[in-house]
Order: C-alpha cells, then structure tokens, then sequence
C-alpha cells in the first residue's frame, strides 16, 4: 500500500512542533498528502457546575478553545510551508471527543501520526492515547517520541518480528516505508522453535518475502537473558542507527487495561524513535 493520505493530530503540546515536521518529512518522501487535525474538546464539567458558572464563562471556555485551534493551525501551516508541502497539505479543526474523532477520521488515511504521551505535561484537555485509537481506528499508528526531532523516518529500520499476525500486519503496513528505506533489519527476540515457531533461522521467512519485494534486509535474533525484551529491541535499533521501529500491537486480555502486551506496552512508555504499531 502507498502512503498518500497522512492525518497527523495536532495539539498545543510542547512536541506538536516536531511532531508536524516529523509527519511532513514523512510526506515529502512519499509524495503524500498531509491533514493536520485539531480537535477541540467540549469542556468536561458537570451539570450543576456548568449551570452556576453561566453562560457567559462557557462561553469564554469556548473562545479560549478556539484561540487554542487557531494558534495549532498557524503552527502546522508555518511547518507544511518551511517542508515545502504547503500546496498537499490541509487543516482540520473539529469538535468532540479527541479520541473518538481522531478514530473516525483516520480511518480515511493511510496512516495515523500521534504524539507519545508525556507523562510529565499538564494539560487542560487530556491527551489522546495511540493505544486507543490503534484498537479501535483500524489503521496503522505512527507514534513520534515526546523528546528528540526525527527529520528522517524510514531511512534505516528495524522490524521486531515474532511471526505473530499482528507483526504481518504490521510489515504489511508498513511496505511503502519499507521499499523505500535504505537498510531494514528483521530482528526477532527469544525466538521460539517449532510448527509455530521462527525455525532454524529465525526471520529468515519474514526477509525473503520482503526480499521479493525490493527491500534491502536482513535478519538477526538475539536471546533476552533476564532483559527486558523491549529494552533489547530499543538497544538494538540504537545500535543500528535506525529511524524507525515496526512492529506489531497485540493483547492479551479484552480488558483495556490489560489489552497491550508486555512489549507493547514497554515501547508505548519507553520508545526512543517513532515507532510504527499495527494491530
């Protein structure tokens, strides 16, 4: 699949910034179009509280809202234009729960760009979860990191591969990055042996089929030995250089606190380049 309708949201966040740049370089590289998204959420109060303050003060709630659209449409048509895509790129600002529009409306993208969530910054509205909308949007997630600028995605990239379906789904997804990168390197972790398993060579399946595809792979797998299996997948594209991380999201609870696997959930919290999820 190419990449030629990206939606990245955008928010008044101290990484939206990076994060609007990150997602144009993503789209100068692909030709894509671009759909910068602000959602403007109602104010949570409740009844009576909303009906002692007054009409007035929602009001100004509401405007202040607004001013917080204008200035994230400002910022993201000021870096579209710096990123000389400024002629494929739109602006979208919309009312509702931030979660549930962002669902909505990335299910007419090719990929959904969303910021990590930093555990650390106050903010009035609270922040939009990629989980959430990685289980419920059906398109694949493009988390960028709180911390760090990336002016390239897709240059050298690593793959975490455990022949799950969600990790073929993910390399399906992410195929237009793949063709286009300059090195991809299937890694798999503990790799487990038999019918289910990686087999004598793991990853070697995984990389041939990316091979006739174009892609310029190969293929490694290293034992955990007491680590963290996501902290060894993290090191590991440290130590390749790599821009980008692929890999699958699966759960193992229909609970939602429970949904993410373990890994998952590590590279949620921990990621240190933007990282591809699909489930």
């Amino acid at each position: 699949m190419a990449l030629k309708n990206l939606l990245v949201v955008v928010d008044n966040g101290k990484q939206a910034a990076a994060r609007i740049d990150a997602a144009a370089a993503l789209a100068a590289r692909h030709d894509a179009h671009l759909t910068g998204l602000f959602i403007i959420a109602p104010p949570v109060l409740p009844s009576y509280v909303a009906g002692e303050l007054g009409e007035s003060v929602i009001a100004l709630q509401r405007r202040l809202a607004q001013e917080n659209a204008d200035e994230a449409g400002a910022l993201f048509r000021q870096r579209v234009e710096l990123a000389g895509i400024g002629g494929r790129a739109e602006w979208r600002a919309l009312r509702g729960n931030p979660t549930e529009v962002t669902e909505i409306v990335g299910r007419y993208a090719d990929l959904v760009i969303l910021g990590q969530v930093d555990p650390d910054e106050h903010r009035d509205v609270p922040p939009i979860h990629p989980e959430d909308v990685l289980f419920d949007c059906g398109r694949p997630v493009l988390v960028v990191p709180y911390a760090g600028r990336f002016q390239t995605i897709g240059d050298q990239v690593v793959v975490g591969w455990n022949a799950s379906r969600e990790a073929a789904r993910a390399v399906n997804d992410a195929m237009a990055l793949l063709e286009t990168a300059r090195k991809v390197s299937v890694l798999a972790v503990n790799p487990k042996s038999g019918l289910n398993g990686l087999g004598d060579e793991p990853g070697a399946d995984i990389s041939l089929h990316l091979a006739r595809h174009g892609v310029p792979v190969t293929a490694d797998h290293i034992k955990a030995n007491g680590m963290d299996p996501g902290d060894m997948i993290l090191n590991y594209a440290t130590d390749m250089s790599a821009d980008l991380l692929v890999m699958g999201a699966y759960g193992r609870s229909r609970l939602r606190e429970l949904v993410l696997g373990g890994v998952t959930r590590h590279i949620m919290r921990h990621m240190t380049i933007p990282v591809l999820f699909s489930h």
